[in-house]
């Protein structure tokens, strides 16, 4: 008997051909697989599908489209353990990179009749919005405003690049006010970034390196340079600790690790959350342990490699082939 899944589809999410990618995610999928395709339309967000297919029930709950698109998806089926395959379509891919999952609809498919699982973390912020990936306050959350809809479909992933470097002249530090279960951190900064998962290019959200996404705990790295030069040089070095995967160094960037942040700031600053501005600060990110199942490749363990050249009064005799 087959498995059966609701499909969610962006029809115009990324530059492809939406009616060739959905095609193909039929011919990969639906002779396994009984697929209950609904397409996302100005009027009816993901995310509102997402929880009608819950209501209803469904065994699993397929989305594909950009980084909007899944993190809804993500975001509605929090908590309800029903798997969740990933087929990425849009401009970055943050959400797949950030949680080691192929980004090329052949692979993500493979990926999902694998039926492999993995239970990992998800947040909350304020209460009631979920989180998958990210929070950016400042910086991060000025940049993402400035990559238009126009400007990702010319430039693709560069307009967040290009949009960071047009922000870098506009760079504002804010008093910031930081609140754990255990301590109230206030400093000066330029970015505060709460990370449940994050790609290597999200830097802003790297202090920690190597972030964590099923422990249970936030990654959160405080900028804090004190002019235009130093966030250059921030931003640098948090991209070298994204390539390195060691925790960063430099006396201007802090890091720490906490299940709930609260972050104040004045003046009032913008905070976005998987992408999306949601409005200004105070906000408040829980994490939810364990709130998110996703469909995950297999793989491969590396074989044992022999070392056993240099040890002293060795002999080695090959046994014949039988």
């Amino acid at each position: 008997m087959k498995r059966s899944a609701c499909l969610i589809f962006n029809p115009v999410a990324g530059n492809s051909d939406p009616d060739q990618d959905l095609a193909r995610i039929q011919e990969l999928l639906e002779p396994f697989i009984d697929l209950d395709i609904r397409l996302t339309t100005p009027e009816v967000d993901a995310d509102d599908i997402a929880r009608e297919a819950v209501a209803r029930g469904v065994e699993a709950i397929i989305a594909s489209g950009g980084d909007g698109t899944l993190s809804a998806v993500a975001g509605a089926i929090v908590g309800t353990n029903i798997p969740l395959g990933i087929i990425s379509r849009g401009t970055a891919n943050a959400f797949a990179n950030a949680l080691d999952l192929p980004n090329t609809i052949e692979a993500a498919c493979a990926t999902i009749l694998g039926g492999l699982t993995r239970v990992v973390d998800a947040g909350i912020c304020n209460g009631e919005m979920p989180m998958v990936l990210l929070a950016g306050v400042g910086f991060e959350a000025e940049t993402v405003e400035l990559a238009d809809r126009e400007m990702k479909n010319r430039w693709g992933m560069l307009a967040y690049i290009l949009s960071g470097i047009k922000q870098l002249n506009n760079l504002e530090r804010f008093e910031a006010e930081i609140e754990t279960d255990d301590k109230i951190i206030s400093l000066t900064a330029v970015a505060v970034t709460v990370a449940n998962a994050a790609p290597p290019t999200s830097i802003l959200a790297q202090g920690p390196a190597g972030i964590i996404f099923d422990d249970g705990l936030l990654d959160v790295t405080l900028v804090a340079p004190e002019n235009k030069a130093g966030a250059i040089a921030a931003s640098y070095h948090l991209l070298q600790t994204a390539l390195s995967g060691n925790p960063t160094d430099r006396d201007d960037i802090g890091y720490l690790r906490a299940k709930k942040v609260t972050i104040s700031a004045d003046p009032p600053q913008k905070v976005v959350v998987d992408g999306e501005i949601i409005g200004m600060t105070p906000v408040s990110i829980e994490c939810v342990p364990g709130g998110l199942t996703i469909f995950v490749p297999r793989v491969e363990e590396e074989p044992v490699v022999e070392k056993l050249t240099g040890l002293a009064d060795i002999e080695i005799t090959l046994k014949p082939v039988t």
